[in-house]
C-alpha cells in the first residue's frame, strides 16, 4: 500500500497573511493545498492519503476534499507542536490504514504543489527497490559554510557535488516509524525526516527533482509559484 502523508499544519508566520495559514492561500482559484492534493488523487500509484492539518481548518479542509473529490484523502489529523510531531502523528494514522500489511509512505508537503504524477511514482519505485527515496534537485548556486556562531566563511562547497532537499521523502513506513519512536524516546529533533533517518543509520536513495517543485514559505514563494503555474498553463495552450 502507498500512502502521501501530507503535511498542512504549518501556520505560515512568514507570509504576513494576518490569520490565512499559507497552504490554504489560493492560486490559479484554489487552495495551495488542494493543487497538491489533486497531485497525488491523480497519481494511479497513490491508494491513500492521510493529511496533518492544523486542529481549527480541519473542517473547512474537509469540505474542500468533498468539493473537489478527493476520494484518496481517507483521514484529516490535527498536528502536534512541532513539525516532527505532526509527521509522526501523520505516520501513525497511516499504520492505522495499512493495518498488518507492507506500506510505502511518501511525506509531502501541503505547500509544495509543483509535485508531478511521475515524481510520485518514481519516489515509490526507488523506495520499493532500496528501501527509501529521498527527492533533490541540483544546486544553483555556490554553498558557504559558516564558522560556528559567526559570519566568517569556513568552507566553499564544489556546487556540482551539492544536491538541495525536496520533497516528497519516501519511506518504508515500519523504517520511518521506528525511527520516530526511537526519537520521541530520547527527544530528539531532527529538520526534516531525512535528517531523521540519516542520524539511525539508514543509507538514504535520491530521486532528481526540477528545482521548480519549490515550497512556499515566503510571500515571494507565493509570487513565483503564480508566475511558473501561469507560464505551465500557457504552455498547454499553445503547445508549446
Amino acid at each position: 500500500m502507498n500512502i502521501g502523508v501530507i503535511f498542512a499544519g504549518g501556520s505560515g508566520k512568514r507570509m504576513h497573511t494576518r490569520g490565512t495559514p499559507k497552504q490554504f492561500l489560493e492560486v490559479d482559484g484554489k487552495p495551495i493545498i488542494i493543487h497538491t492534493l489533486e497531485k497525488f488523487e491523480m497519481c494511479p500509484d497513490v491508494d491513500a492519503v492521510v493529511v496533518v492539518c492544523l486542529e481549527a481548518y480541519i473542517p473547512y479542509l474537509k469540505k474542500l476534499t468533498g468539493r473537489y473529490m478527493l476520494e484518496k484523502v481517507l483521514r484529516i489529523v490535527p498536528g502536534g507542536k512541532t513539525g516532527q510531531e505532526s509527521i509522526y502523528y501523520g505516520l501513525c494514522s497511516a499504520r492505522e490504514l495499512a493495518g498488518e500489511g507492507k506500506a510505502i509512505v511518501l511525506i509531502h508537503d501541503g505547500v509544495r504543489p509543483l509535485i508531478t504524477k511521475e515524481l510520485i511514482t518514481a519516489n515509490i519505485k526507488t523506495a520499493e527497490a532500496e528501501g527509501n527515496a529521498v527527492t533533490v534537485a541540483p544546486a544553483t548556486e555556490t554553498i558557504f559554510q559558516f564558522e560556528h556562531d559567526t559570519k566568517i566563511v569556513s568552507r566553499i562547497y564544489d556546487r556540482s557535488t551539492c544536491f538541495v532537499a525536496k520533497a516528497p521523502q519516501t519511506f518504508v513506513l515500519k523504517d520511518i516509524l521506528d525511527a520516530h519512536e526511537q526519537a520521541r524516546e530520547k527527544h530528539q529533533e531532527y529538520i526534516d525526516s531525512a535528517s531523521l533517518m540519516k542520524a539511525y543509520g539508514y543509507t538514504l536513495h535520491t530521486v532528481e527533482s526540477t528545482p521548480d517543485n519549490i515550497k512556499v514559505t515566503t510571500p515571494s514563494d507565493y509570487y513565483m509559484l503564480k508566475a511558473i503555474m501561469t507560464e505551465k498553463e500557457h504552455s498547454e495552450i499553445f503547445g508549446l
